[in-house]
């Protein structure tokens, strides 16, 4: 058998593994004599059943690429975050519970916006993701279900700002100064100005908010009824801002740490480690080399981003403007990689081109005098790592020119480009070239 696993790993909110299933991988490890530990993060963990036949799925389109000889060992992260349940999966069917609404549907053009409403079960996950804001979830969920005013815009944006304050993570990508607040939800913004914002990223990605309002009313009503589908989709990034924050706490503090715990052990001293991360997991994997103990060479030998849920400038250094910090958050992290750090983007991604920069933006920055005023704020899965080598995705079998220690683009948009309005091809992750190029970066191919 080439790929022994897949495994398990489980990771707290602040990075605390499950300490049985640390102590059962490295037995594992030592059983199956493992050469090369493959470690995937995925962005999102519905259930335990998603999250088992998404690892098993990708691992098995892996194992396609590894060399019969290789002794690879598989493991899957699970850590505490949580895509909406209106946002399927591609390919996979919708997680038990979903709203009705824009994600909900077959892939188009277009696609309705449903219910500003917060449904049962979306409300139920958000508090078990973050339970120290439980109250101020249900102040939201019951001023999104009322009819629509400007007073209760305002008074929507200011229980939004105490839930962020009740349960804020510091972990910045260093594109600003660190804040417990993303830039859109802080003192002195408005409800039209964050909530409208949100709503035209909603018209932008595809969905139909037009008349949008109970009961379908015109004029100044039509356009409160804007601000609730555009207050929703505000705490829809607020959330995932929060759990992007927590992604680099758990790589950090969780993930880095435990890997250099495996390898300090002796009969794991010349193991090869490859990080893979979807969305907010390539954060956390990225975040694990600084957590990483001293060491050279690194054990890490390849790292693979996929449709990675941050900064674009966090491995900079310094960052190109002038402001502080200095440096991307990341920065000498590359360091930490004997092999390449390969990036797969795709403009097809519309959660991170539209929605993403949203939370972080200034309104009316001038980006150090860059035409696109989001500039500043670009992910590096919708545009790849600012200033590095950038190349096109090709067939099974293509040599890409990897290099220790340096950061490889690979736009990716021919193959992951499908997916529903608002998220676009966001979780399209599932293709045998993005396996070959995960196995060939980590030299595992025949």
């Amino acid at each position: 058998m080439t790929i022994s696993g897949p495994w398990k790993l489980t990771f707290d909110e602040t990075g605390d593994p499950d300490q049985t299933e640390e102590r059962e991988l490295a037995q594992q490890l030592v059983d199956n004599q493992v050469t090369d530990l493959v470690v995937f993060s995925h962005g999102w963990n519905n259930d335990e059943a998603t999250a088992t036949a998404l690892y098993a799925r990708w691992f098995d389109l892996l194992n396609a690429q590894v060399a019969p000889d290789r002794r690879v060992g598989f493991v899957g992260i699970r850590w505490p975050s949580q895509l909406w349940r209106d946002v399927p999966i591609p390919d996979f069917e919708p997680t038990p519970g979903a709203a009705p609404g824009a994600a909900a549907l077959t892939p188009t053009a277009t696609a309705d916006a449903g219910s500003p409403t917060l449904s049962p079960q979306q409300l139920q996950d958000l508090k078990s993701l973050f339970p120290q804001g439980s109250a101020e979830l249900d102040e939201i969920a019951s001023l999104l279900a009322a009819d629509p005013t400007q007073a209760g815009a305002d008074e929507l944006l200011a229980a939004m700002q105490r839930f962020n304050d009740a349960v804020a993570v510091n972990s910045a990508d260093g594109e600003v100064a660190e804040s417990g607040r993303p830039e859109m939800f802080q003192e002195g913004k408005t409800a039209d100005e964050v909530f409208g914002a949100y709503a035209n990223a909603l018209i932008a990605s595809g969905v139909d908010i037009a008349g949008a309002g109970a009961g379908g009313g015109a004029g100044v009503f039509d356009q409160i009824g804007k601000l609730w589908h555009g207050a929703k989709e505000a705490l829809r990034g607020l959330s995932y801002w929060q759990m992007k924050n927590r992604a680099g706490v758990v790589g950090q503090r969780g993930l880095g740490p435990l890997l250099g715990r495996i390898i300090a052990k002796e009969e794991c001293k010349t193991l090869r480690i490859h990080l893979i991360g979807h969305s907010f997991g390539a954060r956390v994997v990225s975040f694990a080399l600084a957590g990483l103990p001293a060491g050279d060479p690194s054990p890490v030998k390849s790292v693979t981003l996929l449709e990675g849920a941050f900064s674009r400038f966090a491995f900079m250094e310094p960052l190109p403007w002038e402001a502080a910090p200095p440096n991307g958050a990341l920065a000498g992290q590359l360091t930490r990689v004997d092999g390449p750090l390969t990036v797969c983007f795709s403009s097809h991604d519309t959660a991170l081109s539209l929605s993403y920069p949203l939370a972080s933006a200034v309104a009316g920055d001038n980006a150090a005098g860059a035409a696109d005023p989001l500039f500043r704020f670009r992910a590096i899965g919708s545009l790849g790592a600012y200033n590095s080598t950038t190349l096109f995705i090709d067939q099974v079998g293509t040599g890409y020119p990897f290099t220790n220690g340096t950061i490889l683009n690979i736009d990716s948009s021919a193959v992951v480009m499908n997916g529903n309005p608002p998220s676009g091809a966001h979780s399209d992750i599932f293709h045998p070239e993005l396996a070959w190029i995960v196995a060939s970066a980590a030299k595992l191919t025949p």
